[in-house]
């Protein structure tokens, strides 16, 4: 019989839970053992029930085991430390850059027309060259932004005079559409109305024809 796979999930029915606790506990004190003893190990194990009962295996001493990950711990984190030339270095590069920020701070406020007082006229002049050159910068892009927007009105400009066009187009059609159903109306109205009045020709006057017609009857 194959046994199904067991899903990594918490056992839920207490009674199951407890069975499942102690006979896995048992296997892996024994695969600990076996360990210490096939491959000349130093095993240490310890175990917490769900009640908060200890069970530990040593293949020497707990204590000692203990001690030597301590210590293993602690030779780790001072090779992963820094040392103290690479501090002094990160301290002189922190330094530096504070200096570097509290100059970029001083003349963002010189250019800004703030903290004057102390400035020579070398660098009056200097930040008026600037600043010229900042104007002339935005004055360029402000015209690439106006032509940009020129030509996008240009471009919507004659996408609606097309479509004008168009409108006009159909409105033309429309109306002689319109008028030439008109005229076929009226001559089909005009049909209808001729169409009542008599139709047959007579040869002379009315009168002699109704004579003429009571003459034939007499004979």
């Amino acid at each position: 019989m194959v046994r199904g796979k067991t899903q990594m999930r918490r056992i839920e029915n207490a009674t199951s839970r407890q069975v499942t606790f102690s006979k896995r506990r048992n296997g892996l004190l024994k695969k600990a053992f076996e360990l210490s003893v096939l491959c000349d190990a130093e095993v240490a194990l310890i175990i917490f029930s769900p009640r908060s009962k200890l069970y530990e295996f040593a293949s020497s001493s707990m204590k000692d085991t203990i001690e030597r990950y301590r210590g293993h711990v602690k030779e780790i984190r001072t090779e992963n430390s820094p040392c103290p030339e690479d501090v002094q270095h990160m301290r002189q590069l922190a330094a530096g850059m504070a200096k570097q920020i509290e100059l970029l701070e001083v003349a963002k406020r010189k250019l800004l027309g703030e903290g004057m007082g102390s400035t020579t006229i070398d660098e009056l002049l200097q930040i008026e060259q600037r600043l010229e050159k900042s104007v002339c910068i935005v004055r360029a892009r402000k015209m690439h932004v106006y032509n940009e927007q020129v030509e996008q009105l240009k471009a919507k400009e004659r996408m609606l005079a097309n479509d004008n066009a168009i409108l006009n187009k159909k409105y033309q059609l429309q109306a002689i559409e319109e008028s030439v159903e008109g005229v076929e109306n009226f001559i089909v109205s005009e049909n209808d109305d001729t169409s009542d009045v008599e139709t047959e020709l007579f040869i002379g006057q009315p009168k002699r024809r109704i004579k003429k017609g009571r003459h034939k009857r007499l004979m």
